[in-house]
């Protein structure tokens, strides 16, 4: 059956790490706003210890009472057994599905043949993998973030020529998350070994710039994780996603300003776009390189902050 062309919203798991009160003030907001799925959880570092599923839980069941529907993001990088003893808690928890984030996850989820959302740091490439995933209950998978409009289109044609009619989800909006390390780099700016970081990271709740000579942001570091220095923004791009066939749009949060984006991003499926002299939603540069197969830090529109 071919699915139906109405964009969903999706508020992506928050990739910074935040005091507890932040994600409670952050989520209480949340429930308000037109977005239809909310991603939950530790996507990036273990020793980010706060929250623990429990508290996750919490917040999902009352994001769930709100009409949203809740995912558990796993780790995209595993690195010891109690990394998998907590993702197998993660996949047991008996109440919300997870987007899986490497290949421990896939592992378990499909052994236990239990659905499972195929996360942005998988590398999904062609209609062949897709497949895989498919029989291995797969319910919904994300786009690769560097992949362009016209390699995503055809992609998607070549699946649903292949009856692989699966949801597809786009990062449309938020830095993007580049690559994992097994070292800490916002540790090593403060000059602290990784397992003794005092969890500078916090000090950051939106990323540490990293700036070229030119004082040009060039990348984000966030713990272990490196994200673009620029936003991508695909607000005008949503009616190409519906016509390609892509059925949700993914919102990485920000700490300051995400009410107005999820708006402009409702307003904007909604084909309720801002005069062509486009506004930029928060201080931070543009960037939608990636999606019109240039370099991922160029920004097609001119979109820079104020």
């Amino acid at each position: 059956m071919p699915i139906e062309q109405t964009l969903q919203l999706s508020l992506g798991p928050v990739l910074f790490y935040w005091t507890r009160e932040r994600y409670a003030a952050f989520y209480r907001e949340a429930a308000d706003w037109p977005v239809n799925i909310v991603y939950l959880g530790e996507l990036v570092c273990s020793r980010r210890r706060d929250m623990k599923l429990d508290d996750w839980l919490g917040i999902g069941r009352e994001l769930a009472q709100s009409g949203k529907q809740v995912v558990l993001s796993s780790q995209a990088l595993i690195e010891s057994e109690a990394d998998l003893r907590d993702l197998r808690k993660l996949c047991d928890n008996g109440e919300f599905s997870i987007e899986a984030n490497d290949q421990s996850a896939l592992q378990y989820l499909s052994t236990a043949r239990l659905p499972f959302i195929a996360g942005p740091a998988l590398n999904l490439y062609n209609p062949a993998t897709i497949g895989v995933l498919a029989r291995a209950n797969m319910q919904r998978w994300h786009a690769p973030v560097e992949m362009s409009r016209s390699d995503l289109a055809r992609l998607l044609a070549d699946c649903r020529a292949q009856g692989l009619h699966h949801a597809c989800e786009v990062f449309a909006y938020g830095h993007l998350p580049l690559a994992w390390s097994s070292r800490c780099f916002t540790a090593r700016r403060h000059r602290t070994p990784k397992d003794r970081c005092q969890f500078v990271c916090q000090q950051y709740p939106e990323g540490l710039a990293l700036r070229s000579q030119e004082s040009r942001d060039v990348f984000t570091l966030n713990g272990i994780q490196t994200l673009s220095g620029a936003c991508q923004d695909l607000r005008h791009e949503v009616s190409d996603m519906l016509e390609m066939g892509v059925d949700v749009a993914r919102l990485s949060p920000r700490a300051e300003g995400m009410a107005e984006v999820v708006a402009a991003f409702d307003a904007a499926r909604q084909g309720e776009l801002p005069a062509p002299d486009p506004l930029a939603l928060v201080d931070v540069e543009i960037c939608d390189g990636y999606w019109n197969a240039r370099p991922g830090i160029d920004n097609s529109r001119g979109r820079t902050a104020p």
